[in-house]
């Protein structure tokens, strides 16, 4: 008798999961994954290009509320959490609902779903989504090319549109991201690497994407996504943690297995973490990985023209993931408004549009700003709907692409950046040397 399994995800390390476990796997039988987190993925199917010849009809997504049924539904023997950016306590409420309803409940580690290269790899996570992981990439991305390397970045998957076009995606211009309509999320994680001649690949299925990378580079490096751990065995892994959510670094799947696996650790944002903050972080890293190398860093924040920001009622637009389900407050947008003498910053709630309103339901601990939301032409449209109904002087634009590429503005706006910056020794180049990862 096969076993019956059913993949909870979230379109990302569930798909990766059954690929890499299940999809060939003649002693189990997947009858569905369910999907959270991400509006409109679930309702989908697994098409057959992807699922394999034991799936020649695919495999349905189902939204992850209707659990409890489909495990009576399909007789349910066993059920893979395969999602992330969650707290210990969320996965364990998950297991009691799954064990409660009759099923076995099963995470699977690093044996089982690691792939390996033939080239170096470099991996950067972190143990939050939005603790500084994407900057950290792009500063480790340079150094390994000043050191003679040619780079292929491979980012965690975000295939929320059709995934039989999805395989295998490859990112080297302005014009790949619009040939693969992309979402705000994907542009905000590959343009950046676009405009410093970085080649970034994507998709669904992890081990085409690998080959494809492997042909072009000298060195694999790895653009987590969320505070997931690599999909590829990593020489050299590289974590980013937050000091501004202490304690985070152990209390969330799976950032805290990233923090225990890391050579490198980099604690960012130094620069406006509290001391005592900071010292609890050093403390916890210390208490679970005493071998790794610990970097310290900040993210200085750079304003288009500082001086315009003064006096002005201003709304600012941070990055949604952080937002919502990474669960800060604020973000740049709001350091750089109160740094720069904002009179106020406009809450866009009374006029959020659509899913936009549903967001500020859903994450209630977002302050007054607007998450940049965009994972659809239709909520696209709602944002740009809401920054157009705020009333205010300015609009800030604290997410890591320019939104007025995919959006029209009908009011003045200015970009907000932040980079990495290492403070101290060791840097990250020392870092990564002593590493063997240069």
């Amino acid at each position: 008798m096969k076993r019956r399994v059913i993949i909870m995800g979230a379109a990302g390390r569930d798909f990766h999961n059954f690929n890499t476990v299940y999809r060939n796997d003649e002693t189990s039988q997947v009858v569905c994954f369910t999907a959270t987190q991400i509006p409109d993925i679930e309702g989908r199917t697994y098409p057959p290009k992807l699922s394999g010849p034991l799936y020649p009809q695919g495999i349905p997504i189902y939204p992850e509320s209707e659990l409890p049924e489909l495990i009576k539904k399909f007789d349910v023997d066993e059920v893979v959490f395969a999602y992330s950016d969650v707290s210990h306590e969320y996965v364990m409420h998950k297991a009691s609902l799954v064990l409660a309803s009759g099923a076995d409940f099963k995470l699977l580690g690093l044996k089982s779903t690691m792939l390996r290269s033939k080239k170096p790899v470099v991996s950067v996570c972190a143990v939050r989504t939005g603790a500084g992981k994407s900057q950290t990439t792009r500063k480790v991305a340079q150094i390994l090319k000043e050191h003679g390397k040619k780079v292929a970045v491979i980012r965690h998957p975000m295939p929320y549109g059709k995934l039989d076009e999805q395989v295998v995606q490859r990112f080297a211009s302005y014009d790949d991201l619009d040939k693969h309509k992309c979402t705000i999320e994907e542009r905000e994680e590959y343009e950046p690497h676009i405009d410093r001649g970085n080649v970034v690949f994507a998709g669904v299925d992890y081990g085409e994407i690998l080959k494809q990378a492997e042909s072009e580079a000298d060195v694999i490096l790895w653009d987590g996504g969320n505070n997931d751990i690599p999909f590829y065995k990593s020489d050299c892994h590289i974590v980013v943690v937050d000091p501004h959510r202490p304690g985070h670094e152990l209390s969330y799947h799976p950032g805290e297995t990233n923090l225990r696996m890391a050579r490198i650790v980099v604690i960012n944002k130094i620069d406006t973490a509290s001391p005592e903050n900071l010292e609890r972080v050093r403390d916890n890293v210390r208490k679970v990985n005493t071998d790794a190398i610990v970097v310290e860093a900040a993210s200085p924040i750079f304003a288009e023209h500082p001086e315009e920001i003064r006096g002005k009622k201003v709304l600012v637009i941070e990055d949604g993931p952080t937002l919502t389900h990474g669960e800060m407050s604020y973000g740049a947008g709001v350091v750089a408004a109160r740094r720069w003498g904002a009179s106020e910053l406009v809450d866009p709630r009374p006029w959020a549009a659509g899913s936009i309103k549903a967001a500020f339901s859903k994450y209630q601990q977002i302050g007054p700003l607007l998450p940049a939301m965009g994972y659809s032409p239709k909520q696209i449209a709602e944002l740009q709907e809401t920054v157009e109904k705020t009333p205010c002087d300015i609009v800030l634009i604290a997410t890591p692409i320019d939104l007025r590429r995919v959006m029209k503005m009908n009011k003045p706006s200015m970009r907000i950046r932040y980079e990495l910056q290492e403070v101290g020794a060791p840097d990250l180049v020392s870092a990564m040397k002593m590493a063997g990862a240069i």
